[in-house]
């Protein structure tokens, strides 16, 4: 676990450092991205098994969200509505703003899904906002994942 936490702190600095506003990620960039969501995921929807466990999580589409299951096993069964549930809820902790309004999310918050990353926000006319320049709010995200993985390590 102090490894991942490690890698993923890395791999965010890295890539916050070498993604210019407004451009695509690289193929490395957007491998370090999806080490930092998978990390905020932290399970499996189908196994509900810690992400990492069972080797590197697998990174598959279901319907417009880009999630990672933890081996090709689950690629073969249905997600469990109570991962899903767990899944939603560590994403919008570890968001904990709106990428937007810069507030913090009500009780339930509106979500949407922004180049298969669900994002979390606090009303909705801030998906318009988001939708006119997806890679500034999702770099946003990272750097708000980022944080909450290093204060969930601090507090380990």
């Amino acid at each position: 676990m102090k490894l991942m936490s490690m890698m993923v702190a890395v791999a965010f600095t890295v890539f916050t450092s070498q993604f210019a506003v407004g451009q695509q990620p690289t193929a490395q960039e957007q491998q370090k991205r999806d080490q930092l969501r998978a990390a905020v995921q932290e399970i499996c929807p189908v196994s509900g098994g810690k992400l990492g466990s069972m080797g590197a999580p697998i990174k598959v589409q279901m319907g417009k969200e880009t999630v990672f299951l933890c081996c090709k096993g689950c690629m073969k069964k249905k997600v469990k509505p109570e991962h899903w549930a767990t899944i939603h809820a560590n994403v919008a902790k570890a968001q904990g703003i709106c990428p937007v309004m810069k507030k913090k999310l009500p009780k339930n918050p509106k979500w949407t899904v922004v180049d298969g990353q669900i994002v979390y926000i606090c009303c909705p006319g801030c998906d318009k906002k988001i939708a006119a320049d997806p890679p500034k709010f999702l770099r946003a995200i990272d750097e708000l994942y980022a944080t909450s993985l290093n204060a969930r390590k601090q507090t380990r």
